[in-house]
């Protein structure tokens, strides 16, 4: 059986429907922040074990962003919510 995902628009779908753009905690830098900053922002990544959230767009279905909280040990998802209606940071597109 496929994993399925709780879309809040369109209930549960399977995890194909889905892609994944990543971690939802990162804030974007200023326009004027130095090299180091953009640097570390477009290359450097955490790999957390355990709970994550990360962005997540529904491409098969509603073409929503969503907030997917995830443990990344287990793949168990926790919550998934509208990234348009989150205020956790960062930018979804």
């Amino acid at each position: 059986m496929a994993s399925l995902i709780s879309c809040p628009h369109c209930g549960a779908r399977p995890k194909e429907e889905f892609s994944i753009r990543g971690d939802a905690s990162l804030v974007r830098p200023a326009p004027d922040a130095g090299a180091d900053a953009w640097f570390d922002y477009v290359y450097l990544r955490d790999n957390p074990r355990g709970r994550h959230s990360e962005y997540w767009h529904h491409s098969s279905g509603c073409r929503r962003w969503l907030i997917v909280e995830r443990d990344t040990i287990t793949h168990k998802v926790h919550h998934v919510r509208d990234a348009a209606l989150s205020k956790l940071g960062g930018e979804p597109a």
